[in-house]
């Protein structure tokens, strides 16, 4: 559906931080938001010094900046939705779950609130304070529509060690009971030798496994900011968790099938397949 001239598409906040490469991160998070049609909005919280080969620094913007960019874009131009990415430490995390609060963005407001639990660079960078761990657990899951964990991210959050479906499931339980009303364990780190994928989504009552294809390909850098964001931006859009979910599955599945080299690394998952290639229309 093409947009509507002169409307107010819904309205999404990414709190993350940089990718200079801008396969990941902020960068990431727009371009997705973009392709589905919503009007993204940033709270940077670290600026990163980063390639296709990995991360070679990292400058953590003071948390006062961070709540600040937060409440005034809540303030002003109103929000449908938020997503979190990189959030580089405790501080950092307490000053946004008191600027969320104040804005109505999680449990007890009406602005869903997914949680990307970033951890590390796909190269294994570490992009999270050991102190930032608690936090996650105590303060950002328990305001969360939904968490979006990948294997390593579960392993590193409750301890858990998932080689097979049944340790997804365990996974999923507990992640549920730190208090998120939804969580979904991505599939896409299980080592099987299969061309299928499956995600599972957890409610607290009902499991649901969503399986999609797996692509033979190393550029995947910023896969799951690209998926928050494009679930994010299906909350925005009034959809409930689960087709929310499907939403964002539709979306990152194009995204890797038509993922492209880039450096001399690891190259991004593509947005550009959503794009109306207006440039041929003449």
């Amino acid at each position: 559906m093409e947009p509507t001239v002169g409307v107010t598409p819904p309205r999404v906040l990414t709190i993350a931080g940089t990718d200079s490469g801008g396969g990941a991160g902020v960068a990431a998070d727009l371009r997705a938001m973009a392709a589905c049609g919503v009007h993204g909005c940033v709270a940077v919280t670290a600026v990163t010094v980063q390639n296709t080969l990995g991360v070679s620094g990292v400058h953590v913007l003071p948390p006062e900046t961070v709540a600040a960019q937060i409440g005034s874009v809540a303030g002003d131009i109103g929000l449908d939705a938020a997503k979190t990415g990189m959030l580089a430490g405790r501080p950092t995390i307490e000053a946004i779950v008191e600027a969320c609060d104040r804005a109505g963005i999680g449990a007890g407001g009406r602005t869903p609130f997914v949680v990307d639990p970033v951890a590390a660079s796909m190269h294994g960078d570490p992009l999270l304070a050991d102190d930032a761990l608690d936090a996650f657990r105590d303060l950002l899951f328990p305001r969360a529509t939904l968490v979006t964990p990948n294997l390593d991210e579960v392993r590193l959050l409750v301890g858990v060690e998932v080689h097979d479906r049944a340790g997804q499931y365990d996974a999923a339980k507990t992640l549920h009971a730190l208090g998120p009303r939804y969580v979904l364990v991505k599939g896409g780190h299980l080592a099987e030798d299969t061309d299928i994928c499956v995600d599972l989504l957890y409610d607290g009552h009902t499991f649901t496994e969503l399986p999609g294809p797996r692509f033979d390909t190393g550029h995947t850098h910023g896969g799951g900011d690209n998926m928050a964001s494009a679930i994010a931006s299906g909350l925005a859009r009034g959809l409930d968790v689960p087709a929310a979910v499907a939403f964002g599955r539709r979306y990152i599945t194009e995204a890797v099938r038509h993922a492209y080299p880039l450096g001399a690394g690891h190259g991004p998952v593509s947005p550009l397949w959503a794009v109306r290639r207006w440039w041929d229309e003449g």
